[in-house]
């Protein structure tokens, strides 16, 4: 099947992320007849631009799967739970963002850079990372061919978007309001976000680690395949419109060499070192925001730590952060020939 062929349902169309995957879908080129735009039955009827065209909302539910070989889903855990598997009874490949079904071992989690094999066993669906995970193991990955991994120390610095559309939209009016001598409300989040930032992103636990900061250790420990591998995350969030950075000291059983960590980083696939700080050349934000490529910089010894390398990253959270990473696990699953489950294949 050439790839301009599949018909593909993107949930969540209407959303942050849903909206990035039709992005990347017209840069591709993807037909407009080949794509339905699914979202909640109040979404339903509204026109979306895709080009040229417009795409017509259509209510996510069981039978609008009817015809489609490719879902990919970002509407939400709740949804997940409630039509994917429908979906996947359709002979439906599905692709799914959120978090529902991340830690489920009959499931793979997937960043095909990394553990592209996993999808060889999925069971009509695979799901993608949190968007704070998947540059920070894309790292891990590369730096892991220099010496084994120890430890991973991360502080995240989240932007709105990966809360979604409505927390863009505070962003905004909240810095309209204080930039004109008000007082901001939060609505969103539980303080003011505009000029500030908010070391809480996700529920907290009873550790006192948020359920963000718990994803990095997890999914990281999942798609590197070592369960013994230490993640102790901070996650903030910045009032910052698109893309995520980190800052990230990485503890290796023996020395690792600058030069060699800034040429193994260079050479990976999906990574692009922009790292001179003397000509103020290192990964922001802004730098970061439309690119598919997760940006790492200030890349120096940890002074801290005998074995230890520092280095700080920016990635666009719905681009690699979310749709991309999404598209990429359906050509990866294309050029395997793996829409089916792998139970499914195996009676070839």
């Amino acid at each position: 099947m050439n790839s301009n062929e599949i018909n593909i349902a993107v949930v969540g169309a209407t959303g942050a992320a849903g909206g990035t995957a039709l992005e990347l879908l017209l840069e591709r080129g993807h037909p407009a007849n080949k794509i339905t735009a699914m979202a909640s039955a109040r979404s339903a009827g509204r026109k979306i631009a895709y080009g040229d065209v417009e795409l017509t909302v259509v209510e996510a539910k069981a039978e609008a799967f009817t015809g489609i070989d490719v879902a990919l889903f970002a509407a939400g855990g709740m949804v997940s739970r409630r039509l994917a598997h429908k979906a996947v009874e359709q002979g439906v490949f599905v692709i799914d963002k959120g978090s529902i079904f991340r830690m489920d071992p009959t499931i793979p989690l997937v960043v095909p850079e990394v553990n592209a094999n996993d999808i060889e066993w999925h069971p009509g669906i695979v799901s993608t990372p949190n968007c704070t995970t998947t540059p920070l193991v894309m790292v891990l990955d590369a730096l892991r061919n220099l010496s084994a991994i120890t430890a991973v120390t991360v502080a995240t610095y989240q932007s709105v978007t990966g809360t979604g559309v409505a927390a863009k939209e505070e962003l905004f009016e909240q810095s309209r309001v204080v930039l004109a001598g008000g007082t901001a409300e939060p609505k969103v989040y539980p303080h003011v976000i505009a000029f500030n930032v908010l070391p809480h992103v996700d529920d907290f636990l009873e550790d006192g680690y948020s359920k963000e900061e718990h994803k990095m250790l997890n999914e990281s420990r999942k798609i590197l395949h070592d369960e013994t591998l230490l993640v102790s995350a901070t996650c903030v969030r910045v009032p910052v419109e698109i893309s995520h950075s980190e800052s990230v000291q990485i503890e290796f059983e023996s020395s690792v060499n600058v030069e060699d960590a800034k040429r193994v980083l260079a050479a990976y696939d999906g990574v692009i070192v922009v790292d001179d700080p003397s000509r103020n050349e290192y990964p922001t934000p802004l730098s970061a925001t439309g690119r598919d490529e997760v940006l790492v910089g200030r890349i120096r010894k940890d002074i801290a730590h005998k074995n230890g390398i520092v280095l700080w990253l920016s990635s666009d959270n719905l681009r690699k952060g979310a749709a991309l990473n999404a598209l990429q696990i359906m050509d990866e699953a294309l050029r395997r020939d793996a829409f089916k489950p792998s139970a499914q294949r195996s009676t070839k």
